[in-house]
């Protein structure tokens, strides 16, 4: 299967396009999660996917596929990395990392490790009146992702969580306004090892 990959030389409306299909999420998904993509050529000629599909790409039509990988590329979800085998692998770009965050949004949740480092993520904002809806809607997604508020703008996470932080406070378009913090240590932490059902780390 022979695809051509060439850069949209049209003007683009601000924002990002959304993505309905589940198909199209699934593949920057299995990008996301590093599920390979090569394909023999050289840019800016034309790519043929090669040999066999790996099992997680096989239920995803050959056809389709490369319509929409040139499509991402086209978005600027994906770029190419050649290989010291001269093939090329589809990359997701910040661009379409930040795309695949979009999918989750309403099911986003902060990923819990299996040993707790004994740090503190604090997240602090001064939004102006005026951007209040944001700033009731940022609070209300931090509260949904498991922040702890212990003061008016101050909000305290146990597990590590800049990127949800980031493009949330962006989704509001507030990210000027907050500030993401680590902290070794807090005073009154038995309020929140409580809270959180932790125990410190010796």
């Amino acid at each position: 299967m022979v695809i051509s990959l060439q850069r949209d030389r049209k003007k683009k409306k601000k924002g990002a396009k959304r993505i309905y299909s589940p198909t199209k999420m699934k593949i920057l998904l299995l990008l996301q999660a590093g599920v390979a993509l090569s394909f023999a050529g050289t840019l800016p000629k034309q790519f043929r996917i090669l040999g066999e599909l790996a099992d997680e790409w096989k239920d995803v039509e050959r056809t389709y596929l490369s319509r929409i990988i040139r499509e991402f590329y086209t978005d600027r979800l994906v770029s190419m990395t050649e290989n010291e085998d001269g093939t090329i692998t589809a990359v997701l770009t910040e661009k379409g990392k930040k795309r695949v965050i979009t999918f989750n949004f309403s099911r986003m949740e902060v990923k819990v490790p299996e040993v707790w480092d004994g740090l503190w993520h604090m997240v602090i904002f001064d939004i102006p009146e005026k951007y209040k809806t944001a700033r009731l809607s940022l609070r209300d997604k931090l509260l949904a992702l498991g922040f702890f508020q212990c003061q008016k703008s101050v909000y305290i996470h146990p597990f590590s969580c800049a990127d949800e932080v980031d493009f949330i406070s962006n989704f509001f378009e507030v990210g000027r306004y907050v500030r993401y913090g680590v902290m070794t240590h807090i005073t009154n932490e038995a309020e929140l090892l409580l809270r959180f059902n932790l125990k410190k780390p010796i």
